[in-house]
């Protein structure tokens, strides 16, 4: 959440973007309650000192005695009239969106998304393309029939080439994010300043999350499309980032350990309502599906070039794949609500013709660390952290991709050539 001296210094602009990015929120009577919570907290702060001067007196007349049980009363009725105006004021406080940059483009739909670059040529075939689910029907690579028997609609059994070639990609991506040469390149590359070549870890996380942890990552909502389970405060996660940056929530971090950059891989689960035409075609967008999610955690000076890097890497990635691909600038709306700014890649799918999205890079200033409450220490003083996540490949959509942009006419598949030595030197499957 944001820091409320920002808001009552900023409250106009703080309700021009939150209408930018669609939140309703009410910052005038935010700030009418903080006022009401500092009165109150003005009250009862003479009135505990009172209370102390007089507990310090030995042999306490009946005045004293009596004023004693007097201050406890009023200062029991303010605490509890405090309680009540603080939870009113944290959960608006809490509804109030990040501050987006001021490069972040203004519109309502993702219409106004801006395309930044366009990088590779989309593929030509002397045959009749067929999309990814055609090619592994076929192949014997995805069982939507018996999954959907064993877990319902929307599942599928993945098999055969189809997991080596999973393992290939996550393979590929922890050789190169585990790499601090590879790290150190795109920072040199790009002109960091402010970032050291510390490589990422590897990380399996929980596939669960409570809920207070998800509310304080402010990524529960929209709750609908979460999962629950029945009669615990626990949830399924809809991605690694979700219980990575939860990982330091109410710990002090030393400045000399950042940055942490964590590669976290999980089996994410969503309900993805409304979902409808080629998306539920094959396995673009399932209930069930695998991420290797970045997150990191530094310093507020860093964090935005933090951001950069993620987006060098996501880059880079792709580039190894050959793959065609755009970079997308994300407008106010489509950022979200604790994001400050945000950059999807899209992919080319010749089989449906048009880009689709794999990735995206979120820019998060101290927005979550507030309400995780994680912070830094920094000369012996304490800042919260600032922290970064972006994808490193969504697997299924990146399988997608990588069938259909190297399909043959026997509907065999071609593999780039950065993934054959993890399938055995393998150059078509």
């Amino acid at each position: 959440m944001l820091d409320i001296n920002y808001v009552r210094k900023n409250a106009a602009k703080v309700k021009e973007f939150s209408r930018d990015k669609g939140c309703k929120v009410d910052v005038d009577k935010t700030l009418a309650l903080d006022d009401e919570r500092r009165e109150l907290e003005n009250k009862i702060t003479p009135l505990r000192e009172e209370r102390n001067v007089l507990a310090k007196n030995k042999q306490p007349t009946e005045a004293q005695i009596a004023r004693g049980k007097e201050i406890k009363a009023e200062v029991a009725a303010l605490e509890s009239e405090l309680v009540k105006v603080e939870a009113e004021f944290i959960e608006l406080l809490k509804q109030i969106p990040n501050a987006p940059t001021d490069d972040v483009p203004v519109g309502l739909t993702e219409e106004a998304n801006e395309v930044v670059e366009t990088i590779g040529e989309v593929p030509e075939f002397d045959f009749e393309v067929k999309n990814h689910w055609q090619i592994a029907e076929a192949r014997g690579w995805i069982d939507k029939e018996r999954a959907t028997k064993v877990a319902g609609t929307r599942f599928a059994y993945i098999k055969s080439d189809l997991v080596r070639l999973e393992f290939a990609i996550i393979n590929y991506v922890i050789k190169h994010l585990t790499d601090r040469n590879f790290i150190a390149k795109l920072i040199s590359e790009n002109n960091f300043a402010t970032l050291n070549d510390t490589p990422f870890v590897p990380i399996l996380p929980p596939l669960m999350i409570k809920t207070d942890m998800y509310e304080a990552m402010d990524r529960l909502q929209p709750s609908d499309d979460r999962y629950k389970i029945e009669g615990e405060e626990l949830w399924l996660q809809g991605s690694a980032e979700h219980v990575l940056g939860s990982m330091y929530a109410n710990e002090i971090i030393d400045e000399k350990d950042c940055p942490i950059r964590m590669l976290g891989f999980a089996t994410s689960f969503r309900k993805e309502a409304g979902s409808y035409g080629k998306d539920m075609e094959g396995i673009f967008r399932m209930h069930q599906f695998d991420k290797l999610e970045m997150e990191t955690l530094g310093t507020a000076e860093s964090s935005l070039e933090e951001h950069y890097l993620m987006i060098a890497i996501q880059r880079a990635l792709m580039d190894g794949l050959g793959l065609p691909y755009r970079v997308l600038k994300k407008c106010t709306f489509d950022i979200g609500k604790p994001n400050a700014r945000g950059v999807d890649i899209e992919v080319w799918l010749p089989g449906q013709g048009k880009y689709r999205e794999t990735h995206t890079a979120d820019y998060m200033t101290d927005y979550q660390a507030r309400r995780l409450n994680t912070r830094v220490r920094r000369k012996g003083e304490m800042e919260f952290i600032h922290t970064n996540d972006a994808t490193a490949f969504a697997l299924g959509r990146i399988m997608i991709a990588i069938i259909e942009n190297y399909q043959t006419v026997e509907m065999k598949v071609r593999v780039p050539e950065v993934l054959q030595k993890y399938l055995g030197g393998k150059e078509v499957l």
